[in-house]
């Protein structure tokens, strides 16, 4: 299999970087009908793999919204043995300022053993790990497992159809075993399976002080500016070590793995000299804790400011939840926290946005067991258990429509790879590991079930 996955990676690269010349942004300010073209072109790819049946599907909102193309692949188990859906995405973020990136974001570039781009990691890489798993597996035999492949197309806009298309097209995604290729391995040369997810909500926050903008100097003094007002209010939703200070949000057992100071650092790009926020070990920080971050400010810009005093202005912040945390009772917390913290009586009003549940694996399966064997066998290392900061809300949904599926979260990122950011990147020596650690999963649930 090894030497299988080897051969056909050259070819697998090539479709990874046609992939990722195809700006598939689906943020709606962007051309939709590059994440049309991308779905086709991953229809394209599951057709040539030999998958018998392949669709490029949509499903409409509660609110009438029709969502973004997915594309289902499927072939049917042989008898006695289970049925695995391998779950990817195949829209990206926007890749924002151009400054940023070292070479154009859709042009994927290699340098130093990692392939550049938008989507080369988060998540085209996903989509290249089925496939190429299906390709080795084919040129060896038949797949020894029923397959169904659901490439998502509006994952990275919070997957608004998502709960309606699995409930639309159950019986086609209907599956024992749910692969998730949408998240990270513990570092280069040490795989990981994702254990453990937080879970999310975000609301928009707006201070109000005045009808309109007033002088600066004529009214400066008595009256604090809206941005001011807004900054005192930020700065109460964590207490002097950076801990979070809203009342009612979750926090979750500590993590048994270690995550070094100094490694943390490199991953994160922390400057010199500053210090960490929070207390208690750095993995239970970024795993097991509440997090909150102001990810957007509408206020006025520096090149377009003047000496007025800002009338009101508005903050999303985002809010990481630990693991055992329900979405409505911290978005209830977060509301109550921030009107009860209103500065120097402004008036605060705020908006709910996007909730999103956590995600906590049983601590064994069988599927568990089959995945850390091909995660060794990949690599020649043990995996790692780990959780991970970042959400995927998606996650819920599934064990809602198939609670009896195992849900494994396998990794195609390493903390290199910056997805959502400037020079995203995917480590190429790591993803043919992944290729082959996939393929070697969907052979060792081929035979445990004969």
């Amino acid at each position: 299999m090894r030497e299988t996955v080897a051969g056909l990676f050259p070819a697998l690269r090539a479709d990874l970087e046609a992939l990722v010349r195809i700006p598939s942004v689906s943020n709606a300010a962007f051309d939709a009908s590059s994440v049309a073209a991308s779905a086709d072109a991953v229809a394209a790819l599951l057709r040539d793999v030999g998958m018998p049946e392949v669709q490029v599907l949509r499903a409409t909102s509660a609110d009438g919204r029709e969502g973004a193309p997915a594309v289902v692949a499927r072939r049917p188990a042989p008898d006695g043995a289970p049925t695995v859906l391998l779950y990817a995405h195949h829209d990206v973020q926007p890749p924002g300022a151009a400054s940023g990136w070292d070479t154009d974001p859709f042009e994927p570039t290699e340098r130093d053993g990692r392939l550049y781009g938008r989507g080369a990691a988060d998540d085209k890489a996903g989509v290249v790990a089925h496939v190429g798993a299906l390709r080795a597996l084919t040129a060896l035999g038949e797949l020894p497992v029923g397959v169904t492949v659901f490439v998502e197309g509006e994952e990275e806009v919070g997957s608004p159809t998502f709960l309606p298309f699995l409930t639309q097209y159950r019986d086609l995604l209907a599956a024992d075993v749910i692969v998730v290729a949408d998240s990270s391995n513990w570092k280069v040369g040490v795989p990981a399976l994702t254990t453990s997810l937080r879970g999310l909500v975000d609301c928009e926050v707006e201070v109000a002080v005045l009808g309109h903008a007033v002088h600066s100097g004529m009214y400066g003094g008595p009256v604090l500016d809206a941005v001011t007002l807004l900054s005192r209010l930020i700065a109460t939703l964590h207490d002097d070590m950076g801990n979070v200070a809203v009342e009612g949000l979750v926090v979750a057992d500590e993590p048994a793995v270690d995550y070094a100071e100094t490694d943390f650092r490199a991953d994160s790009s922390m400057l010199a000299g500053t210090t960490l926020a929070g207390e208690g070990s750095i993995a239970g920080r970024l795993w097991t804790k509440p997090a909150i971050a102001v990810i957007g400010l509408d206020a006025p810009s520096v090149a377009h400011a003047s000496n007025t005093l800002t009338p009101a202005a508005t903050a999303k912040l985002s809010v990481r939840l630990a693991p055992g945390q329900d979405p409505a009772a911290a978005a209830a917390a977060l509301r109550t926290h921030l009107e009860a913290h209103a500065p120097l009586g402004a008036r605060v009003t705020v908006r709910d946005g996007e909730q999103g549940k956590p995600f906590l694996a049983p601590g064994d399966s069988e599927a568990m067991r089959a995945a850390r064997w091909a995660f060794a066998t990949a690599w020649g290392t043990d995996p790692v258990d780990i959780g991970v900061g970042g959400s995927i809300p998606f996650i819920a949904d599934l064990l809602e429509v198939f609670p009896d599926a195992a849900i494994l979260v396998t990794g195609v990122e390493d903390p290199d790879s910056r997805a959502h950011g400037a020079n995203e990147s995917v480590h190429l020596g790591e993803l043919e590991k992944v290729v082959l650690a996939e393929a070697l999963l969907l052979a060792r649930l081929g035979s445990t079930a004969r």
